[in-house]
């Protein structure tokens, strides 16, 4: 029937579904056989542009394909994400698959073989656990190889993490990487994240670089009806991983790195009597974060859960009925900070709920701290398993919990309320150790973070940067820093924040922490980072779980030492830094259900949900470009929002701002951004402030609104404004993107780690 088996009965279910709903023309397709260990050529036809058919039985629908494609490259936060047909890869029905990655990846090489003509191209490639992930990694390395490029892979070519395949990127100064995920997303998505020779997630531009070649070669094709793709042999000697071998993966680099920040000192973590509990979903995490913990010496202090790599991620998140009661495979992904609500509007948390952590942490103490990381290991979830009579205080704080038995509850912290305690333990790390006061201190966030961390910041004198949403965003300004302090190494340091001001980080300055409200984060070093041809850095350019359970695990060996909980510490940060915004929310609204398997279905009901969400976004953000061309006035707007939300009240707003990819509405009490994906059929809602019951409101309304516009808001603004309001959106990101950008141009150095028996750092 098809190659995988099922692990269970939900999985089955879901092969089932992709099974049933999978045309027989494409289950025979045999394009692109990588089980062809020698080299072959792969002849892209004219046919296969266009849709099939009886006329045209080779029809693959490229073009359609391609148009959706270069599209997403316009405006992705993370790689160029979708689902895949995971049982039949060649399907060329859905956003990812192998001949839209053949494609991809040979434009990529080819781009980069023009901007470094005769000159030897590294590049590293890896990735997680998901369905059809070693053959897209042996897609992208055969072809790299047949273009000259030199691609080195983990030993085995098995998994490795994100930040580990960026943090290498750069510290080897290779021209880039090619990265296998889709972070948290359902198990049937996937991407190929681009990483530059920073390390860092490519930007627009420089993704439309190769897509641009993908339509040159679709051009060729159509011109003379063909167009042949050469692949490698499985063991071309470009094709190596004897480099990763010899450098353990590159752990031992990046514990010397952890040494240099984060871990310099871990006798508390090594005193500690109490074990932590990691949970690695999909179990990427547990290969390499196991060897960095016995590399720093503390990893007899932790207890796993989930350490076998799995594709389906053990079934976390999955559910045979979807929100609204319907027997259905559903997926919620493994974002385990994730708030559903059953029929009956009961609030839960899906993801949590399907770990079973009643059963699996019964025998676990009071005050174990829990772990969750993603499957490509970038992200963490902050729990602890605290006494249920702590339950009232933590209402009072917005701190969210579930319950595990009569006696004990699991305490579940977002991200803006988990680093918010990790920023605060590292900064009194520094100042204990006499080191705070060496250099000025900054953060970089995006805007839909928590405002709880500039107030926290404002309260230690670090300055803020805020940004859209996207870690290529933060390291976008760590980019635009660097090149101040390496041009003019003693005057002040000047960035623009997407707000629109000018913030003056001061001489030298060092990176604090850099991380989002999703779960991401990275904290920077005290000397700058450096890589072998000298490249230097003030910190990594990915978000990483691993640095984050390090600081992590500190903190909780502090806590285990003055017998704190972490619901007592973040209530004493929200007091010590009189706090007002405590509260934040997330409201996520997804139009279609991404599991659908019938991909005709899928498409037609993402495009009817893309519409939705597109409608939402343009009401408010044609107000906030409006205000920001002098088209209208804070006072004319607010009668608008009042007109449309009879039920909330918008006499408090003091601004409302495009920030690159939402809405901002600034109150004096709170805020509220409403977020569309731009690559998918999805509207985010967030807010922070004092009064919890309040922002919920403002997030639940503003975001779930049909984007219908009333009476006033056509009064106000023109249809035609209205109409070029996402393109004039646009231009104003890309200003922000380019002002001051770092756009020194890669030097491919001398490898001298090619062929040597020894890497240093």
């Amino acid at each position: 029937m098809y190659k995988l088996k099922p692990g269970c009965e939900l999985e089955g279910e879901l092969f089932q579904n992709v099974f049933d709903k999978t045309p027989d023309y494409i289950k025979n397709l045999n394009l692109l056989n990588f089980d062809n260990e020698g080299g072959f050529t792969f002849t892209l036809k004219k046919e296969h542009l266009y849709p099939h058919s009886d006329a045209n039985p080779e029809g693959l629908n490229l073009k359609e394909w391609f148009a959706n494609y270069s599209k997403e490259a316009k405006v992705s936060t993370a790689g160029i994400r979708g689902p895949q047909n995971i049982l039949y890869p060649q399907d060329t029905r859905f956003p990812i698959n192998l001949v839209g990655i053949v494609l991809a990846t040979l434009a990529k090489a080819l781009v980069a073989r023009e901007k470094y003509p005769n000159q030897e191209i590294v590049k590293l490639a890896g990735s997680e656990v998901r369905y059809n992930s070693a053959l897209y990694l042996d897609a992208i390395a055969r072809i790299q190889a047949a273009e000259g490029i030199r691609t080195l892979l983990p030993e085995g070519r098995r998994t490795i993490p994100i930040w580990l395949a960026s943090f290498l990127a750069f510290k080897l100064d290779l021209l880039g990487g090619e990265y296998i995920t889709s972070s948290h997303g359902i198990s049937v998505k996937t991407a190929t994240k681009d990483l530059n020779s920073q390390g860092s997630q490519y930007l627009p531009e420089e993704s439309l670089e190769f897509v641009d070649k993908i339509q040159e070669i679709f051009d060729k094709t159509e011109r003379d009806g063909a167009y042949e793709i050469k692949i490698a042999p499985k063991n071309d000697p470009l094709i190596d991983e004897a480099v990763m071998t010899k450098l353990n993966d590159g752990i031992d680099l990046y514990v010397e790195y952890l040494k240099s920040g984060v871990a310099q000192n871990l006798d508390g973590v090594k005193k500690m009597k109490s074990k932590l509990f990691i949970e690695s979903v999909g179990g990427c995490a547990y290969r390499t974060l196991s060897r960095v913990l016995e590399k720093l010496g503390i990893q007899d202090k932790y207890v796993w859960n989930n350490t076998e790599e799995d594709p389906f991620f053990h079934s976390i998140g999955k559910y045979n009925t979807d929100p609204k009661g319907n027997k259905v495979f559903y997926d919620y992904s493994v974002d385990a900070t994730v708030v559903a609500k059953r029929p009956d509007g009961e609030k839960f948390f899906p993801v949590i709920e399907s770990l079973h952590y009643e059963k699996v942490l019964k025998d676990y103490p009071l005050g174990t701290i829990v772990l969750i990381t993603d499957p490509d290991h970038d992200r963490l979830t902050v729990c602890q398993i605290e006494a249920a009579g702590s339950s009232m205080a933590l209402d009072d704080y917005g701190i969210s919990y579930i319950t595990l038995d009569d006696d004990r509850i699991l305490t579940v912290y977002s991200a803006n309320q988990a680093f918010l305690m990790l920023m605060n333990y590292r900064v009194k790390q520094l100042k204990a150790h006499g080191k705070f006061k060496n250099h000025p201190r900054f953060m970089i966030k995006t805007t839909a973070s928590a405002l709880s961390w500039d107030e926290w910041a404002k309260a230690h004198g670090i300055k803020v940067v805020n940004v859209p949403v996207g870690f290529k965003e933060i390291a976008n300004i760590m980019k635009k820093v660097e090149l101040q302090i390496k041009n003019n190494p003693d005057k002040d340091v000047v960035v623009d924040d997407v707000f629109g001001n000018s913030i003056n980080l001061g001489v030298q300055p060092r990176l604090i922490f850099g991380g989002e409200e999703s779960g991401g984060m990275i904290m920077g070093s005290e000397d700058l980072i450096e890589s072998l041809a000298g490249r230097k850095a003030i910190a990594m350019r990915e978000k990483s779980a691993t640095e984050a359970i390090i600081v992590a695990s500190s903190l909780a060996a502090k806590l285990e030492e003055d017998n704190k909980t972490l619901s007592e510490y973040l209530i004493e940060i929200f007091d010590e830094n009189n706090i007002i915004a405590k509260y934040d929310v997330r409201e996520d609204i997804s139009y279609y259900n991404e599991s659908e398997p019938d991909i005709e279905k899928l498409k037609q009901a993402k495009i009817e949900g893309e519409k939705q969400r597109t409608k939402n976004d343009l009401f408010y953000l044609s107000l906030a470009i409006a205000i920001r061309e002098g088209k209208a006035d804070l006072e004319s707007v607010k009668k608008v929002l009042n007109g449309a939300f009879a039920e909330l009240e918008f006499d408090n707003l003091m601004s409302v701002k495009f920030v690159g990819d939402g809405t901002y509405l600034q109150f004096t009490d709170k805020y509220v951004e409403i977020r569309p994906s731009g690559t998918d059929a999805k509207t985010k809602a967030y807010a922070g402030g004092e009064n919890l019951e309040n922002i919920e409101k403002f997030a639940r309304v503003l975001g779930n609104y049909s984007g219908e516009r009333t009476e006033l808001h056509k009064e106000l603004i023109s249809d035609e404004f209205y109409e070029s309001a996402k393109e004039k959106a646009l231009d104003y990101y890309l200003q922000f993107v380019e002002k001051d950008a770092n756009n020194e141009v890669f030097v491919i150095p001398e490898y001298k780690f090619l062929g040597s028996d020894q890497v240093t750092g």
